[in-house]
């Protein structure tokens, strides 16, 4: 393998890993901010209260936002990997 492929399809995995982690992590951030500012307002600082929210948001996003990963994901396998490693 010639080091321009190489460092290209490095380059378009980690763009892809950013692409799908990127709507997860900005729920986890805004949630997070949300319950923060809460919890400072009230002075309540419950450790439950600043996971559990945050979790669910997670977990509502990924359900959510699955069927675009997953289709990110099989077509760059489809359209780079695959003929990468079928052609040598």
């Amino acid at each position: 393998m010639q080091e321009a492929v190489f460092y290209d399809t490095l380059r378009q995995g980690l763009w892809i890993a950013f692409s799908i982690s990127l709507p997860i992590l900005t729920v986890a951030l805004v949630v997070g901010l949300a319950v923060g500012l809460f919890q400072a307002l009230t002075s309540i600082q419950e450790m439950t209260l600043t996971f559990v929210p945050k979790l669910g948001a997670i977990i509502g996003v990924f359900w959510i936002t699955m069927a675009f990963m997953t289709e990110t994901l099989v077509s760059f396998f489809q359209a780079t990997l695959i003929p990468i490693i079928a052609g040598g």
